[in-house]
């Protein structure tokens, strides 16, 4: 995301706590500079993005930004976290009279490389979401105005919980017609032209070479891992109850990835991974 800002032109300022990321993507991109603290990107940039794990990441970084929003700061979180705290985060930032919006993505590694990741925005008004959706333009092709502040998190853990189900779904699918005897390739391909199709099964499928650029054609590192996963899904099952719902596949998603998310050689790994998982089952 940070490269696709850079490569508009515009001058970026970028921290995190891997310094190595930070190091090697100011020196491919030099429009990019590092910031030593939270506080200096603070004093140099008026619209901030961040994009962290949990709920309490967002709440720590909002306490040392907050100090630093004047009426002309802009801030948007691309985090996916609980709804009721980015409505809460949204408030503390209204109160210095900035402008909060909450801006969860999806499309994985391979969307945020290519600049085409779906932005889904929670924001105090249209006008207020046309006014930063030229940034969001910059590092996704789908930049979606979904109500309030809060809005984009609901939508966000909607689609995850289903990603979650899909994914199980297809690496099931995967398995039984392999052992039955397919070949992978054709029954993926069977799949993707069928009405079985999904973005579990036709971008990123569990089964390894099917793809050559999911995370499965490289023992499932780098991607989205199964405890941000469990963490999502624990979202929207406490969202759920909110709601007097009960998802009863969401659930079985969120118990498999809570014990995923848990284990020693998969809580790091991609969330595909639940199809190895899968077939390491005795």
């Amino acid at each position: 995301m940070a490269k696709n800002l850079a490569l508009k032109g515009t001058s970026v300022y970028i921290y995190d706590m891997n310094s190595t990321a930070v190091t090697q993507l100011t020196q491919e991109y030099p429009q990019l500079k590092a910031a030593s603290s939270l506080s200096e990107l603070a004093e140099h940039a008026s619209t901030v993005i961040t994009m962290l794990p949990e709920s309490s990441h967002v709440e720590s970084v909002y306490k040392t930004l907050l100090p630093y929003i004047t009426k002309d700061s802009i801030m948007i979180d691309s985090s996916t976290i609980d709804a009721t705290v980015a409505k809460d985060i949204a408030q503390e930032v209204l109160k210095k009279d900035g402008l909060a919006l909450d801006a969860p993505v999806s499309g994985g590694t391979l969307g945020a490389n290519a600049g085409t990741l779906t932005f889904m925005v929670g924001a105090p008004s249209m006008d207020a979401f046309d006014q930063v959706k030229p940034v969001l333009e910059w590092m996704g092709k789908n930049v979606v105005y979904c109500g309030p502040n809060g809005s984009g998190q609901i939508a966000k853990l909607c689609n995850n919980m289903l990603l979650g189900i899909s994914m199980i779904g297809v690496s099931e699918t995967m398995l039984l017609g392999t052992r039955l005897g397919m070949d992978p390739h054709l029954l993926a391909s069977i799949l993707n032209t069928s009405t079985g199709r999904c973005w579990s099964s036709d971008t990123y499928n569990p089964y390894p070479g099917v793809i050559p650029t999911a995370p499965a054609s490289r023992e499932y590192q780098g991607g989205f891992s199964n405890k941000l996963m469990a963490k999502d899904l624990r979202l929207a099952m406490k969202a759920a109850g909110y709601s007097e719902s009960d998802p009863e596949l969401g659930t079985m998603a969120a118990k498999m990835y809570d014990h995923l998310s848990n284990h020693k050689e998969f809580g790091s790994l991609d969330f595909s991974s639940v199809f190895k998982w899968m077939s390491d089952k005795k």
